[in-house]
C-alpha cells in the first residue's frame, strides 16, 4: 500500500468518478484506475463497484475512507515537523495561477536572496488542507474559506466571460445582455462541484435565474461541450478561454471573482511571505468593493 493509492482513493470517495478524480490528481485515468485495482489487491477487497454509469463505494470504503485521510493528514504533518529550518516558504496553487505566481516568486526571491520559495500544485482541497496542516505557508484560492484556524487575505479580482461556440447566433457580439442569453441553455458542472460560478451567476440573475442545460464534467472541459451544443453558453474564467470559441462581455455589470491567499491565523511572521503578498498584491489593481464575497466553501472546490 502506498500513500498516492490512498489520496487516489479519497480523490474517487469524493467524486465517485475516476476521470473526475483523475483531472483533480493531474494523472490519467487509466492510471488511477490501475492504482485502484493494486489498492484492493492489496487489501483483499473490492473499495467500488464500477459501471458505465456510475461508482458505487462498497461497506469497506466506508471503514476505510476515514483512516485514509488521517493517514494523508500526517503524512502532510511529518512534511511540515522535518522541514528546514532556514528561510522557506511553500506557497500552493493551481496552474491557472502558475503566470502570476512565478512572477510574484521571483520578486520576492530578489528581495530575499538566498530565500527558498516553493510553487506547489494541488487541487482546491488539498491545498486548504496543506495550509492548515503547516506544509504549505499559503494558498491562492477563488473565492474564499470560513475554516477555523485560517484567515483569507483578497489580493486581485479576475473577470469572467461568456463563452459560446462560433457557430452561436451571438457568436458575432462584441458584448450580450442576461436577456439576451436567456433563451440559451447555460452550461455549467455541477453546482458541488462549482459553487462559486453557481453563487455568481445566481446574483447576477436575482431574482430570476437561467435557462440551465445539463450538467458538465468539473474538469474544464467547458469548451469542448460547446462545440457539441453549438446553442450553448458557458462562463470562464478569462485566462483560461482557448481558441475555438468566442468570448463575449456582459453588458453592464461585468462578472468577477476574486482571488484570495488563505494562510495559518497563527503563522509566525515572516518578512518573505510578507513580500511575497506584497507582490502578488501588485499583480492586479485592488479589488473594487462591489465584488460579492463566495465565502463559506472550505469543502468543495470553487475554481
Amino acid at each position: 500500500m502506498e500513500l498516492r493509492q490512498l489520496a487516489y482513493f479519497v480523490a474517487v470517495c469524493e467524486e465517485l468518478s475516476f476521470s473526475r478524480a483523475a483531472a483533480r490528481c493531474f494523472i490519467s485515468q487509466s492510471a488511477i484506475s490501475h492504482q485502484i485495482a493494486r489498492l484492493e489487491h492489496d487489501l483483499g477487497t473490492q473499495l467500488f463497484e464500477r459501471s458505465t454509469r456510475s461508482v458505487v463505494p462498497t461497506d469497506a470504503t466506508t471503514r476505510l475512507l476515514p483512516l485514509a485521510k488521517q493517514m494523508l493528514s500526517l503524512e502532510s504533518a511529518i512534511r511540515a515537523a522535518v522541514r528546514a529550518s532556514g528561510p522557506r516558504i511553500r506557497l500552493a496553487a493551481n496552474m491557472s495561477f502558475a503566470t502570476r505566481s512565478l512572477s510574484a516568486i521571483a520578486g520576492a526571491r530578489a528581495a530575499h536572496p538566498g530565500a527558498e520559495i516553493e510553487f506547489v500544485i494541488k487541487p482546491f482541497r488539498q491545498r486548504i488542507a496543506a495550509v492548515a496542516d503547516g506544509d504549505c505557508d499559503m494558498a491562492l484560492i477563488r473565492g474564499s474559506v470560513d475554516q477555523p484556524g485560517l484567515t483569507v487575505e483578497r489580493l486581485w479580482v479576475e473577470d469572467l466571460v461568456i463563452a459560446v461556440s462560433r457557430a452561436h447566433p451571438l457568436a458575432g457580439r462584441p458584448a450580450v445582455t442576461l436577456g439576451e442569453l436567456g433563451g440559451y441553455p447555460l452550461l455549467l458542472p455541477p453546482e458541488q462541484e462549482q459553487i462559486l460560478l453557481h453563487n455568481i451567476v445566481r446574483a447576477a440573475y436575482l431574482p430570476g435565474r437561467p435557462a440551465y442545460g445539463p450538467p458538465i464534467p468539473p474538469d474544464h472541459t467547458a469548451t469542448m461541450e460547446l462545440v457539441n451544443r453549438p446553442d450553448a453558453w458557458t462562463i470562464l474564467y478569462a485566462d483560461s478561454a482557448t481558441e475555438g470559441i468566442a468570448t463575449l462581455e456582459l453588458s453592464g455589470r461585468p462578472l468577477r471573482v476574486p482571488v484570495s491567499a488563505v494562510l495559518r491565523a497563527d503563522a509566525r511572521p515572516s518578512p518573505i511571505l510578507d513580500t511575497l503578498l506584497t507582490t502578488l498584491h501588485g499583480v492586479r489593481a485592488e479589488p473594487p468593493s462591489d465584488v460579492p464575497d463566495a465565502g463559506g466553501q472550505a469543502q468543495a472546490p470553487t475554481e
